[in-house]
């Protein structure tokens, strides 16, 4: 073993004994050698997932249902997705020829950087959830990232397995030729509505530019649709979920009832992105579902804290994730309380302004008693809010730490959203708090 890669297993091991995580091994792994990732031998199945949201989920998911099938799986499950977290999961795992000791790779990669690491990864399934617009001010994003998808799918001769209800997603159909294409789809369902009025992008034909026509919306520009002109989106699904039953978190595909891990209609989508990757691989669908009735959210994904009522944390990022962790939210029985945490660091964008576009109004409902604003932008949080006429539910707590206790002390149920750079200080504090109980 080089000295290279013993440096970097030695700087793993160590933050590993030390209960510390990060990616700090595998940005001096590719410091020592810009060329890691490329030098090393992946597994006879490496699975990309990508996407906007989502993608830490269904990752997860894939990787536990392999696992479930009695293969051995290494993935990047904290959703450390760019370059520096993809080589510290590859140092973490190869033998001293760098080879990755496992049958199969899942790994998240960050939909803006995929055609970086993409052909380095050598990957022979490609998974794409869902394309919405994310932070306002990386402008153009979504036309980049589908594009630069393009291009590095264009000569791929794997599996590719798309969201077919996204028209988004459905572009990078068109230009892999050479690839196998697989898409999975939901039916109607009880969420499903024939209008929506939620920010959405999309909803255009991308060869013609006539406006798509829905049969159905799930969310955002989600749904079954088709282009009147030239049949756009008129898809065979490989995957196809029916017959929905939120109460009972199950659904059916391909003639078996399935079990869902939440009552979500974005839960379903990812159930149907793990049974499109099982049936490519040819692998017993029922390791799937028993991993969908065991998995356990995580890391700010409906985790909850044992506060002296249940809390529950979600991360947001977009208008689409807010306005879907709202509907959760309000559909969930009894009185509550919300937390909500708005950043605007780097890594969360320096534009709020999309919080706008995200439907707040949903929160006006007699449940909902008391809503707390906090984090670096605790005021425009708190403003959007008056615009909906909440104000006399608003209370702006700028401290974090005060925030929450203000939120344990109120003793009811609670909910806790927060952006990207305010979920794990977040995180934290509720430990310290649940740990007062």
């Amino acid at each position: 073993m080089g000295w290279k890669l013993q440096l970097v297993k030695l700087a793993h091991k160590t933050l590993q004994k030390f209960g510390r995580g990060g990616s700090f091994p595998g940005e001096i792994a590719l410091r020592l050698d810009p060329d890691f990732i490329n030098k090393v031998q992946m597994p006879e199945i490496v699975i990309i997932v990508t996407g906007t949201n989502g993608k830490t989920t269904t990752s997860n998911l894939i990787a536990d249902a392999l696992r479930q099938a009695g293969l051995k799986v290494i993935n990047n499950r904290r959703g450390d997705n760019l370059n520096v977290g993809i080589a510290t999961l590859l140092a973490a795992n190869v033998d001293s020829h760098y080879c990755v000791k496992a049958d199969a790779a899942v790994i998240e990669v960050d939909e803006l950087t995929v055609y970086r690491q993409f052909k380095a990864l050598k990957p022979t399934h490609l998974v794409v959830n869902n394309f919405f617009r994310d932070q306002l001010d990386r402008a153009g994003e979504m036309e980049t990232i589908i594009r630069k998808i393009q291009e590095v799918t264009e000569d791929f001769e794997g599996h590719i397995i798309l969201n077919g209800d996204d028209p988004n997603v459905l572009r990078i159909a068109d230009t892999a030729k050479k690839a196998m294409i697989h898409y999975f789809s939901v039916g109607e369902n009880p969420v499903s509505r024939k209008e929506t009025d939620e920010a959405s992008e999309g909803k255009f034909c991308p060869h013609c530019g006539a406006p798509l026509v829905y049969s159905y919306y799930q969310y955002s520009h989600i749904g079954r649709f088709v282009c009147p002109n030239d049949g756009f989106g008129n898809i065979t699904p490989y995957i196809k979920v029916t017959d929905v039953d939120y109460d009972r978190y199950e659904f059916t595909c391909e003639g078996r009832k399935f079990h869902s891990f939440m009552n979500t209609i974005y839960a379903v989508y990812n159930c149907a992105a793990v049974l499109s990757v099982m049936k490519t691989l040819g692998l017993d669908p029922s390791h799937a579902d028993r991993t969908f009735r065991t998995f356990v959210l995580n890391e700010g994904r409906n985790e909850v804290f044992e506060l002296s009522k249940p809390c529950v944390i979600n991360l947001v990022k977009n208008p689409t994730g807010a306005n879907e962790v709202m509907k959760y939210i309000v559909s969930q029985p009894g009185e509550k309380n919300i937390c909500i945490f708005l950043n605007d660091n780097d890594q969360d964008g320096h534009d709020v302004s999309w919080i706008w576009d995200a439907h707040f109004e949903r929160l006006d409902v007699p449940e909902v008693r008391k809503i707390f604003c906090s984090g670096l932008r605790a005021y425009d949080m708190a403003l959007r809010l008056k615009y909906e006429g909440l104000e006399d539910r608003i209370e702006v707590i700028e401290d974090s730490a005060a925030a929450i206790h203000r939120l344990n002390t109120e003793n009811l149920e609670s909910y806790v959203i927060a952006t990207y750079t305010a979920l794990h200080p977040t995180r934290a504090i509720l430990r310290k708090e649940a740990a007062k109980q």
